[in-house]
């Protein structure tokens, strides 16, 4: 209902000049009919929205029992069934809303899960990359790839070694002394040489390494220290620089990168390789045995720095 002032002033006609009026709340009303129609209009319009709130399932138990005079007991109890039937449907709207809203809640809260200050070993700009869990993925992952390149190198002297059985076997058929005819043209019974011993026994080892097929696994051995060895070569001073906000020049850091270029320009002469050029062939094996030297140089500066990490830095 409208003051008992504003009621007045529509009273006493439009010729009259209407008066300002004020709520108890000290919200001053317009002077003019029209704007106090349409902020009439506007408080409606506002109250049906509100009815519209979920909210208002929970109070509409009290608002029938202040005016439980005007209604029967048997209404009231129908009011209050239909009300816990309400109550129930806004209950499992809720939880249904709730349910879908889980994943982007997830999502928005991440950022500030990982941005835990106990967690770093900095500033926390970068949150739990700049943890020890990640300081400890690249020596973990050298380590794994410095065992890895030495069953890559066994597997690919393997491979050499079916290659150049062959060429032993043919230069050993070269020594061979014909075998002596009996005069009615047939071969004479001789016991075997010794180069022809020697033939059959390379013979029978170069059967057993082809059923290695110790080429296929070399190639594959290669792919997969290549790969992994330049990601973790570039992400362990990505780390670092995370971590320290610079990198350190030293022995480590240059000899890792030596040891990527290595593996680069190893991989660059498997076409000449394929193709049966031996130059390539012993410069991929220099190349790797080089690479194979400086990683075991660095492993007592690995040590070290690992050491370091876990002394400047935290879980996770």
């Amino acid at each position: 209902m409208l003051p008992s002032k504003v009621n007045k002033s529509l009273q006493k006609g439009p010729t009259q000049k209407p008066t300002n009026f004020k709520w108890q709340s000290h919200l001053q009303i317009p002077t003019s009919l029209s704007s106090l129609i349409a902020l009439l209009s506007r408080i409606m319009a506002a109250t049906l929205s509100l009815l519209r709130l979920p909210i208002l399932a929970q109070n509409q138990q009290h608002s029938h029992s202040q005016s439980g005079s005007k209604f029967s007991t048997s209404t009231q109890l129908n009011c209050i069934r239909k009300d816990s039937n309400n109550q129930q449907t806004l209950f499992n709207e809720t939880l249904v809303r709730f349910k879908s809203a889980v994943l982007p809640v997830t999502t928005i809260t991440l950022p500030f899960l990982l941005d835990t200050k106990d967690a770093l070993a900095v500033n926390g700009e970068f949150g739990i990359l700049e943890g020890r869990s990640f300081a400890l993925v690249h020596p973990i992952v050298m380590g794994s790839l410095f065992v890895y390149t030495l069953w890559a190198g066994y597997l690919g002297w393997q491979w050499r070694r079916v290659r150049t059985i062959q060429s032993d076997i043919n230069e050993l058929k070269k020594q061979v002394k014909p075998t002596p005819v009996t005069p009615d043209g047939k071969p004479a019974e001789t016991a075997p040489s010794p180069v022809e011993i020697k033939i059959q026994q390379l013979t029978e080892e170069r059967k057993e390494l082809l059923k290695g097929s110790y080429r296929d696994r070399h190639y594959n051995a290669g792919s997969i220290l290549l790969g992994f060895g330049v990601l973790e070569s570039v992400g362990g001073g990505v780390n670092t620089y995370l971590r320290a906000g610079k990198l350190f020049p030293g022995p480590h850091l240059f000899a890792g990168a030596a040891i990527t270029v290595l593996w680069a320009l190893a991989a660059a002469l498997v076409p000449a390789m394929q193709k049966g050029s031996e130059t390539a062939r012993n410069l991929h094996i220099a190349l790797n045995a080089l690479n194979v030297l400086l990683f075991i140089s660095q492993i007592p500066t690995g040590i070290d720095i690992v050491f370091k990490v876990l002394e400047f830095s935290k879980w996770p």
